[in-house]
């Protein structure tokens, strides 16, 4: 993932990097819908940036919940996060 602050913006701007390589389209679009689900839960905890957020082939076995754990670890680690709460499940 990679994430870019830019003060200027109102809110996040995420893009979603999934090939073809990643699956099918029917896997890669639920992992899109997923990871935009996520996003939305965690709007309001987030810095004013740009996101961009790659996804390997084995985040389609994972689950919503670590998915989301996942998630935050990376955008903790990246320094997106404003509100240390979005670690709860």
């Amino acid at each position: 993932m990679t994430f870019a602050a830019d003060r200027g913006l109102s809110g996040p701007r995420v893009a979603f990097a999934l090939n073809r390589h990643r699956g099918t389209a029917v896997v890669r679009n639920r992992l899109r819908r997923r990871l935009r689900a996520l996003f939305r839960e965690l709007a309001t905890d987030l810095a004013p940036g740009r996101y961009l957020v790659g996804v390997r082939v084995a985040a389609s076995a994972l689950t919503y919940r670590r998915t989301r754990a996942e998630l935050t670890r990376l955008l903790s680690a990246a320094g997106a996060l404003s509100n240390s709460d979005s670690s709860r499940p």
